[in-house]
């Protein structure tokens, strides 16, 4: 009885999360994924520009000479973007932090996709036991969201290179962040990320080794897949079918399938963290399954904890308390679950 509950509630909260999103044409815009690429006219010659940016790995480094333009007045910090968008308000970005006092530990969230407010009690929770919240603004979202916009429809849509764009503005904003709390002298920096967020936390993770511990709540591999199948994104896969089928989106979006990152996230030094939900409609749950599969192949196996909630529903008690809780563990155990 609970459990049919708590999915009618998930499926709820979804309903509410389609106002406003609208179907719209699939859009190549192959030069925003891959810059000098405004020739690019077919979907075949896109996706071969996908196959070599995996292949290469590049499509994720921080330009050279780009830690300039830090900005803190009290909690806020800004900082210009490496990459320059159509949108003003989101080529600058912001974060806000809760310090700890202390200099010994770092943690960078990325939130979900269409947040509307950051996550004020996990940042007051481990800022009182010394660790340092930093809360980024992702691309489209909070102060950066593009006027008039009623969701973050330019983070994740049917263009294919604005999104590839938009992901790769979140990994190397992440990037920057980071590199900016090293040299403010912070030890010890994890990440978290949350559904879309994980999927910046994980690429960030694979890229960035000043990362040391990185946990992705409600996480999978496959972008496209997830965009596919997911309760969240019928609107854009509504755009999508008439004119790309899922194994095209998988070769388009390759770039941000984190599977194609499992061996770097096998690196040395970093210990991964993952929270899953049993009853996910919008990340399905066999699409975390073979991520995690991925993973431990690699020889980076996750610590896994599944909880028997829903996508949106592990934002409630006592879910919330138990991924709370278990993401306490991880962080305060320095050497526990580090491979070295």
């Amino acid at each position: 009885m609970y459990h049919s509950w708590l999915d009618r509630w998930d499926e709820r909260r979804a309903r509410r999360g389609e106002e406003g999103k609208e179907r719209t044409a699939l859009v190549l815009d192959a030069e925003r994924a891959f810059p000098g690429a405004e020739k690019i006219t077919s979907l075949e010659e896109f996706c071969v520009l996908a196959d070599h940016a995996v292949g290469g790995s590049a499509i994720f480094d921080c330009p050279e000479g780009g830690d300039q333009g830090f900005e803190r007045q009290g909690e806020w910090l800004k900082f210009p973007s490496d990459i320059s968008t159509d949108v003003e308000e989101n080529n600058i970005v912001w974060a806000k932090i809760a310090d700890s006092g202390s200099f010994d530990r770092a943690l960078v969230i990325f939130h979900h996709w269409n947040a509307s407010s950051r996550n004020r009690q996990i940042a007051s929770f481990f800022s009182k036991r010394g660790i340092t919240v930093v809360e980024i603004a992702m691309p489209y979202h909070f102060e950066r969201s593009r006027p008039g916009s009623l969701h973050a429809d330019y983070m994740l849509s049917a263009n294919l290179g604005r999104t590839i764009q938009s992901v790769r503005q979140a990994v190397l904003d992440g990037r920057k962040l980071i590199r900016w709390l090293k040299r403010e002298g912070y030890r010890d920096i994890s990440i978290l990320g949350m559904s879309l967020g994980s999927w910046v936390a994980g690429l960030i993770a694979a890229h960035e080794p000043a990362v040391s511990k990185a946990s992705l709540f409600l996480t999978a591999g496959s972008l496209a897949d997830m965009v596919w199948t997911g309760r969240a994104t019928r609107a854009i896969r509504d755009s999508l079918e008439p004119e790309i089928d899922l194994t095209d989106l998988r070769r388009a979006w390759r770039p941000l399938n984190l599977e194609n990152y499992a061996h770097r996230l096998a690196r040395p030094g970093l210990a991964l963290h993952v929270v899953l939900a049993k009853r996910d409609k919008v990340v399905l749950p066999e699409l975390s399954e073979s991520f995690m599969q991925k993973l431990k192949d690699t020889g980076a196996p996750p610590n896994i904890l599944e909880l028997n909630c829903g996508h949106y529903s592990l934002a409630m008690p006592p879910y919330i308390l138990l991924a709370g809780l278990s993401l306490k563990r991880f962080l305060s155990s320095p050497d526990k679950g580090r491979r070295t």
